[in-house]
């Protein structure tokens, strides 16, 4: 929490894409890790916010001179937009608007090809990512290590959420990438996290 205030994942392949890179204060904190791998934020082709949360998606401003693309999911685009409207015009509306919208299908970036699916609950506009070639799969704040997502934020729905985490757990995961917390690893891991997590905390919403 003091470094960063949500996990930002970095797809690195021959298009280097940024999921969900935390709080504009935060960020330099990552910018560094990236540069220790060599990787300047020039080089980032795609940031991908998985839902319309601050703590996910404001250091996108970071990148307003950079050639990288920004998208979100359009339910949670208009969730973003209202908030800065009402914040005025220090908000930088301009520097957030998406260059595309994110939807249920496939997304292919320089030959990384990746599943978009809508899984709202958390968020009306939430979306998760999954790469089939590494059985990687990015939940935002869906779902995480023996938790969810809250629904008390605006557009949060719990019967929706259960509804979205029953289809995530369908896919073929082997890595559950989670918005915060922990990473869960290995097939058996994955599946019996969603266990849990049904078992114990679908009754609580």
């Amino acid at each position: 929490m003091s470094a960063n205030n949500c996990n930002t994942y970095l797809i690195d392949g021959p298009a280097k894409i940024l999921i969900d890179p935390g709080h504009l204060s935060f960020f330099p904190h990552v910018a560094a890790q990236l540069n220790a791998l060599g990787i300047d934020i020039g080089d980032i082709d795609l940031i991908v916010a998985t839902h319309g949360h601050p703590d996910h998606f404001e250091a996108a401003r970071y990148f307003k001179n950079q050639p990288a693309l920004f998208a979100v999911g359009f339910e949670d685009w208009q969730l973003i937009r209202r908030r800065l409207e009402q914040a005025g015009p220090a908000s930088g509306l301009e520097d957030y608007t998406p260059d595309f919208f994110l939807g249920p299908g496939s997304l292919t970036v320089k030959g990384v090809e990746l599943t978009v699916v809508a899984c709202p609950g958390h968020s009306p506009g939430s979306v998760a990512l999954y790469w089939p070639e590494r059985k990687a799969l990015f939940p935002g704040d869906v779902i995480f290590r023996d938790g969810l997502g809250r629904t008390d934020l605006p557009g949060g729905n719990g019967a929706v959420l259960k509804k979205s985490i029953r289809e995530l757990a369908t896919l073929d995961s082997e890595l559950l990438l989670p918005g915060h917390g922990d990473i869960v690893r290995g097939a058996d891991q994955v599946r019996a996290n969603f266990k849990r997590v049904e078992s114990y905390w679908f009754n609580y919403i």
